[in-house]
C-alpha cells in the first residue's frame, strides 16, 4: 500500500518499482506488445537513416532523417507510457486505498475509460513529435503532460481538462512533479544507452557481430529493456499523480479521515479534488 503522506524522490522511485513488481503479470505483457509494435514502426525509419544496430548511431550524411527518427521514437515512447498509465493508475488507486486488485480487475474495461486514455495518448504523442522536432522543447512536453492518464482515470476528467490538469499538477511546488518525471526518464535513458553500447561489446565477444545476428539481437535487447522501462515510468506517473495531490491538495488527509470513519471508496480519489 502506498503511504498516505508526501514522499521523497527516492521513495517515489521505490514506490513505482514496487507497483510494477506487484502488478507485473499484467503490465509487462502489455508493455512487451506495445514495445514490439514500436520496434516494428521504427525499423524502416532506421534503415532509411542508415542507423546501424546495436547502438543505432547517426550517419553524418543523413542527419535530417536521423532527427526524424528521434522525433518519431520520442512520440512513440510518450504514447506508450500514457497508454500504460491507464493501467498503472488503477493499480496505484487500489494500492493507496489498501484494496487488492486481481489481474482480471486491472484489465476490466468497465470504468477504465480506455477511449479517453487512447485519445490523450495520441494527443500527447503528437505534441511530443512536434516538440522533438524543435529540439530541447521535448523536455517541457514530457514534464507537463505526463500525468494526463491518471487525470483521466483517477480524476475522471475529459481529455481536454485532463491535459490542463496534468500541466497544473506538474507545475506545482516549483515544478516538482515535472522535474521528477524528467529525472525518471533520464535515468532509464541512461540504462538503455548503456545497454546499446554494452550490446556492441557482447556481440563482439561472442563473435556474433555479423549483420544477420546484429539486427535481430539488437531489436530483442531494445525490446526487453523497453518492456521494463515503459511500465516503470508509467507506474512513476501514477504514483507521482497521487503524491502531488497529497502534497498540494490534502488527499492523504481526506483518505485517512474516510478510512477512520469506514467510508473508504475508490471514488474518493476523484471527489478529493
Amino acid at each position: 500500500m502506498l503511504p498516505l503522506r508526501p514522499l521523497t524522490v527516492g521513495e517515489l522511485l521505490d514506490a513505482a518499482v514496487t507497483l510494477l513488481r506487484t502488478h507485473g503479470r499484467v503490465l509487462l505483457p502489455v508493455a512487451a506488445v506495445l514495445a514490439a509494435l514500436e520496434q516494428a514502426l521504427l525499423a524502416p525509419l532506421r534503415r532509411s537513416a542508415d542507423a546501424q544496430p546495436p547502438a543505432y548511431l547517426p550517419d553524418s550524411d543523413l542527419l535530417s532523417l536521423y532527427w526524424l527518427l528521434l522525433a518519431v521514437g520520442a512520440a512513440t515512447e510518450m504514447t506508450i507510457i500514457v497508454l500504460l498509465g491507464g493501467l498503472t493508475s488503477r493499480a496505484a488507486a487500489a494500492s493507496v486505498l489498501g484494496q487488492p486488485v486481481p489481474a482480471s480487475r486491472l484489465i476490466d474495461p468497465r470504468g477504465a475509460r480506455w477511449g479517453r486514455v487512447a485519445l490523450v495518448a495520441a494527443v500527447t504523442g503528437a505534441a511530443m513529435f512536434a516538440a522533438a522536432l524543435a529540439g530541447p522543447a521535448w523536455f517541457a512536453v514530457y514534464a507537463l503532460l505526463g500525468l494526463v492518464a491518471p487525470a483521466v482515470v483517477l480524476d475522471r476528467l475529459g481529455p481536454g481538462r485532463a491535459l490542463v490538469r496534468s500541466a497544473g499538477l506538474a507545475c506545482r511546488a516549483g515544478l516538482r512533479a515535472g522535474g521528477v518525471r524528467v529525472l525518471g526518464y533520464l535515468a532509464w535513458l541512461a540504462i538503455r544507452v548503456a545497454l546499446g553500447f554494452g550490446a556492441v561489446a557482447a556481440l563482439d565477444a561472442l563473435s556474433l557481430d555479423r549483420p544477420q545476428w546484429t539486427g535481430l539481437l539488437s531489436a530483442v535487447a531494445w525490446l526487453l529493456v523497453n518492456t521494463l522501462a515503459y511500465p516503470t515510468l508509467a507506474c512513476l506517473d501514477a504514483v507521482l499523480h497521487l503524491e502531488t495531490r497529497m502534497r498540494t491538495e490534502g488527499l492523504d488527509i481526506l483518505l485517512s479521515r474516510a478510512r477512520h470513519h469506514g467510508r473508504l471508496a475508490p471514488d474518493l480519489l476523484a471527489l478529493a479534488r
